[in-house]
Order: C-alpha cells, then sequence, then structure tokens
C-alpha cells in the first residue's frame, strides 16, 4: 500500500491516521453478512406470495427449491467476477470492467433512484409490522404507526453503518445468529408434526390445473427476493480479508445453508397451516407460531423483527459501497467517494440513500415493491454475468483466482434474461415503470459524464454545495489505493 506524503514529501502519516477502508471482514463476517442479509423478511413474509402465484403446495417448494439452486449459482458467478476484479461495488464495477461505462452507470442510477429505497423500504415496512401488530391483534395495525416504527429502525441502521464499521459487522453477526435461531425455532416443530404422520397439506401436492403460465415468473421473484443478498458481499471487497479465499468460500457455506433452511421452513408452514390459510395471512411466521408455539408465540414477532434489522443493516453496509466506488470513478457526485475522516466509513453514501429510503417507505406498498425493484435488480445481474462470459472469451489470459463451470454461469445467465422477459408479460405495469425509470438515466450519463454540458452556474452551485457538505460531515478522499 502506497502513503500519502506531505507536502515537503519527507513525512508519512501513521497508518491508523491514514484516511481509507479498512480490511476488516474475516470468513465469519463475511459469511454472517451474506446471511444476514439474505435471510430477511422475505421467508417470513414471500411464501404467500410463491403460493398465490405457484398454485400448489408442491409446486411452491420445488419454486423455494429452483430458486436456492439458481441463487447459488449466481452467487458463484458473483465469486469469480469478485476475485477477478478486486474493487468494491459488485454490480457496478462489473458492469464497467466487462460491458463499459454506460450500463454501470445505469445500474448506478437504478440503485439509488429506486432500488436501494424500494428494497430497504420493503425491509422497514415489514420491520414495522412485526413490531407493532401483536399489539393491536386481532384487529388491523394503523398504517402510520407501521410506517413510523419502520422508520425509527431505518434510522437506528444508518447511524451504526455511519458510526462504524466494526459495530456494523459485529451488529450483523449477532443479528445473524439471532434469525438463524427463529428458523429453528420454526424448523423443529414442523419436523415433528411431519415425522407424525400431519401431512394432509401434502396430498395432491402438484394440481397442475391450477398453474398458470403467466404468473410463475411472479413466484420465481417472491423467492429469488427472500434469496436476495448474495451478492452483497462483492459490494465490500476492498474490506475482505484475504479476499481470494474467503469470498468463493462465504459464498458457497452461506447459500447452501440458506437454501436447506428455506425448504425446510416452508415444509413446517405447509405441515402446520393449509394452503388457504397460508394465503390469507399477511404475516405467516406470526400465524405459524400461534398454531404451532402456543407458549413461544409471542418471542416470534420480535425474532422476526430483528430478523429484518438484519437484513437492512446488510443493505445499508453493502449498496453505499456502489456508490462510493462509482463516484471514484467518476460516474456519481464526488462527495459519495468521500470517507469520515476518523470513523473511516463512507458517511456521505449511507446519509444520502436515507431520504430516498424514507420517502418510498411512506409512499410505498409492500408486494408493490418487490416487482418494481425485481426486474431492474435480475436485468443488471444477467448483464453483469453475460459480461463475465464475454470477458472471459475477450481475455482469456485474466488472473482468475476461482473459475466458475461454464454450464453453471451461462444456465445462470440464460434464466435471468428468461425471467425479465417474461415479467414484462407478467406484470408490465411495474416493470414498464421499472425499465422507464432506468432508461431515464441515458440522457443523464451523456450530458454529466460522457460530455460534461451542464450550465456554469450549475457547477459553481454543485461545487458549491459539495464543498459545504465536505466540511460539516467532516470527510476526505481516501489517501491510499485498496484495490
Amino acid at each position: 500500500m502506497e502513503v500519502k506524503k506531505d507536502d515537503d514529501g519527507k513525512t508519512e502519516k501513521p497508518e491508523e491516521e491514514v484516511v481509507h477502508l479498512r480490511r476488516e471482514i474475516g470468513l465469519l463476517s463475511a459469511t454472517s453478512f451474506i446471511i444476514g442479509t439474505v435471510v430477511g423478511s422475505g421467508i417470513f413474509i414471500a411464501p404467500k406470495g410463491v403460493l398465490m402465484n405457484s398454485g400448489s403446495v408442491g409446486l411452491s417448494l420445488l419454486v423455494w427449491a429452483l430458486c436456492g439452486v439458481l441463487s447459488l449459482f449466481g452467487a458463484l458467478c458473483y465469486a469469480e467476477l469478485g476475485t477477478s476484479f478486486t474493487k468494491s461495488g459488485g454490480h457496478y464495477t462489473y458492469l464497467l470492467e466487462t460491458l463499459g461505462p454506460l450500463p454501470a452507470f445505469l445500474r448506478l442510477w437504478a440503485e439509488f433512484l429506486f432500488i436501494r429505497p424500494a428494497v430497504a423500504s420493503y425491509v422497514s415496512l415489514a420491520f414495522g409490522r412485526y413490531v407493532v401488530e401483536p399489539f393491536f391483534e386481532p384487529c388491523a395495525a394503523p398504517a402510520a404507526l407501521i410506517k413510523l416504527v419502520g422508520i425509527l429502525g431505518l434510522t437506528f441502521i444508518v447511524v451504526i453503518n455511519c458510526w462504524s464499521v466494526i459495530m456494523a459487522s459485529r451488529t450483523q453477526v449477532t443479528l445473524t445468529f439471532i434469525k438463524m435461531f427463529a428458523l429453528v425455532l420454526i424448523i423443529i416443530p414442523g419436523v415433528i408434526a411431519l415425522a407424525k404422520g400431519k401431512t394432509e397439506n401434502f396430498q395432491n401436492g402438484f394440481e397442475v390445473e391450477s398453474l398458470t403460465l403467466d404468473r410463475l415468473p411472479l413466484a420465481f421473484y417472491n423467492g429469488l427476493y427472500a434469496y436476495g443478498g448474495w451478492f452483497y458481499l462483492n459490494f465490500v471487497t476492498e474490506e475482505v480479508k484475504n479476499p481470494n479465499r474467503n469470498i468463493p468460500l462465504a459464498i458457497i457455506c452461506s447459500m447452501v445453508t440458506v437454501t436447506v433452511f428455506y425448504v425446510l421452513v416452508n415444509v413446517a408452514y405447509y405441515t402446520m397451516m393449509t394452503p388457504a390459510e397460508l394465503l390469507l395471512s399477511d404475516a405467516v411466521a406470526v400465524t405459524f407460531a400461534n398454531r404451532a408455539l402456543q407458549g413461544v408465540s409471542s418471542v416470534i414477532p420480535i425474532l422476526v423483527a430483528l430478523s429484518c434489522l438484519g437484513a437492512l443493516n446488510g443493505g445499508f453496509f453493502g449498496a453505499p459501497r456502489m456508490l462510493f466506488v462509482g463516484a471514484r470513478e467518476g460516474h456519481w457526485p464526488p462527495i459519495f467517494s468521500m470517507i469520515h475522516i476518523r470513523r473511516h466509513t463512507p458517511l456521505p453514501a449511507v446519509l444520502l440513500l436515507y431520504p430516498m429510503v424514507v420517502l418510498m417507505l411512506i409512499s410505498g406498498e409492500i408486494y408493490q415493491l418487490i416487482n418494481f425493484a425485481s426486474f431492474s435488480r435480475w436485468f443488471f445481474i444477467a448483464l453483469a454475468t453475460l459480461g463475465m462470459l464475454i470477458h472471459r472469451y475477450r481475455f482469456p489470459l485474466h488472473p482468475r483466482p476461482f473459475k466458475v463451470p461454464l454450464v453453471i454461469a451461462v444456465t445462470f445467465t440464460v434464466v435471468c434474461f428468461f425471467i425479465v422477459g417474461l415479467s414484462l408479460y407478467s406484470d408490465p405495469w411495474n416493470t414498464g415503470i421499472s425499465c422507464a425509470l432506468t432508461l431515464t438515466g441515458v440522457p443523464v450519463y451523456y450530458v454529466t459524464i460522457h460530455r460534461y454540458r451542464l450550465p456554469k452556474r450549475w457547477r459553481r452551485i454543485f461545487d458549491y454545495c459539495s464543498k459545504q457538505l465536505q466540511i460539516l460531515l467532516e470527510v476526505a478522499q481516501q489517501e491510499v489505493k485498496t484495490y
């Protein structure tokens, strides 16, 4: 690592005083980071969406298993990308390195404009719902109160991520163990009931007549949403210790664990609840607890709320790094590429996302948010893995410490494009808006980056605001190269 020298060129700053992001994420933290981000609100909410769109118990379980395998394939592709390109930034970095600046900028644009706000507000709403609803049963909880509690949870996570990387990392490890305990608490009574012969809900599990092809992609979207988060470790590559070993190991261990747990949790749900009861429930885990865990049913909403908090923490730990790297590459306002001079956290990138999330949280509905964010998210993931295949062909000698089998990479890319294409047919309104919002980034790219054409007065105002923000937040550019 090359340290910046003082003006006289003679003295160097001590390592602890140098402004840069540290490598502080080991294998346990990395694995907890992925599991903790994947296992959020999805497994407690998405079973309803998967069953509703697949039409039968057997098919919904198959969808859950296939979503797990597909997510593992994608995670393996990202393990190759993460060890081939050592920069943080995830999707953005890989699109930039393989397909060029325009797709990379559009990914940044979509992330800031609606993907991150939609995903974070979805999880915040779920957190608010699980905290508030137990106090109002059997009546409906006030929507305004759910949103208020969601905003409080979001604010808590933003403060932690602004304060310290180590604190955010330790919070993630702790919340991951809590949420795995919650899943075990659901699985055990389900397995016991199954062993006693309670299998009536699995009779006629595959009712093919209730399946409609146009709704199946939406079942996969709900399932894949519950698995979403396997790519977050790639956002913080520059902060992972020994990334060539720890990134592939953490990805494989976490995704196999999550897939097994998710399928078992859904089996437990169907053991204790009929499909009709599951479809009527807005909080599947709470309905299950009331049925199977009367003694400790009041604990489940708390565990689920903490689980949502863990997913929110993982998202706010990873996503701002994408904006941070984009700003460092000149594709985003420079203020986003600065870190706090003492805390060594990407403070502006975390803080400036916060109002966007609050805005969408106040205006959004939970199921619309999934479909809204999923189209662009999966489209860009498909582009990134396509870019990986193109890069392999064009640069066969590029060092790749971890190389995923070609058949896995091709299968994952084709399935992603297929799901994205079918979703335009299944839910044209939400996916159309998502596509249109992404494309609004094209003129922005050509005006502000490809050829900088902003009027001089605008530039002066922009530079002045950036300078004042830098002073107010006590942030500066990194002083060492960390990739």
